[in-house]
């Protein structure tokens, strides 16, 4: 589906709208099946969400912070990325999201860390661009249905503050 056109996180459902990214070498290779993009869309439907927009890129730091300024363009709603938030040498998703988020949501980031013990090692960021919630979660599809599981519940909310919507605390 084409998220360019989608201006608002709302639907006319009560819903909102999600766009993953799944940060691979393997995937843009073809070697690897994307599952962890998989793995976000089916936890966020299940939320609420209606993704809009599934869309892959190579490791690195200029390809995350490229994608991910394109798809928070005009956006209004969440943009999840799956991938890179590790130790090993092209894991480098937390340092491309640091460098297009105007500000930080460190809370979401230290949610889902502790959903496992593994959470401990993800590099994974939080953080806002324009109207656009920014997170980033493990490449593994377990990992990273977890982690946003930690936080799903508190998205909605926090994309009608964005979107300066009288919002009730949940």
């Amino acid at each position: 589906m084409d998220g360019h056109a989608a201006e608002t996180a709302s639907l006319p459902s009560g819903g909102y709208l999600a766009k993953v990214i799944t940060v691979s070498d393997g995937v843009v290779r073809g070697t690897r099946e994307d599952r962890s993009g998989a793995a976000l869309a089916e936890v966020l439907e299940a939320g609420g969400f209606s993704v809009v927009e599934r869309s892959v890129v190579a490791d690195g730091v200029a390809s995350v912070a490229g994608e991910l300024a394109r798809a928070s363009a005009s956006f209004h709603g969440l943009v999840v990325t799956t991938g890179g938030t590790g130790f090993a040498p092209r894991d480098q998703t937390p340092e491309g999201t640091r460098e297009i988020i105007e500000r930080d949501a460190p809370g979401l980031a230290e949610a889902m860390r502790l959903v496992s013990p593994l959470g401990r090692l993800s590099r994974g960021v939080a953080g806002i661009r324009g109207k656009a919630v920014i997170i980033n979660t493990p490449g593994s599809p377990k990992g990273a249905a977890e982690c946003l599981g930690a936080v799903i519940d508190v998205l909605p909310h926090a994309l009608d503050l964005l979107g300066e919507r009288p919002a009730k605390h949940p």
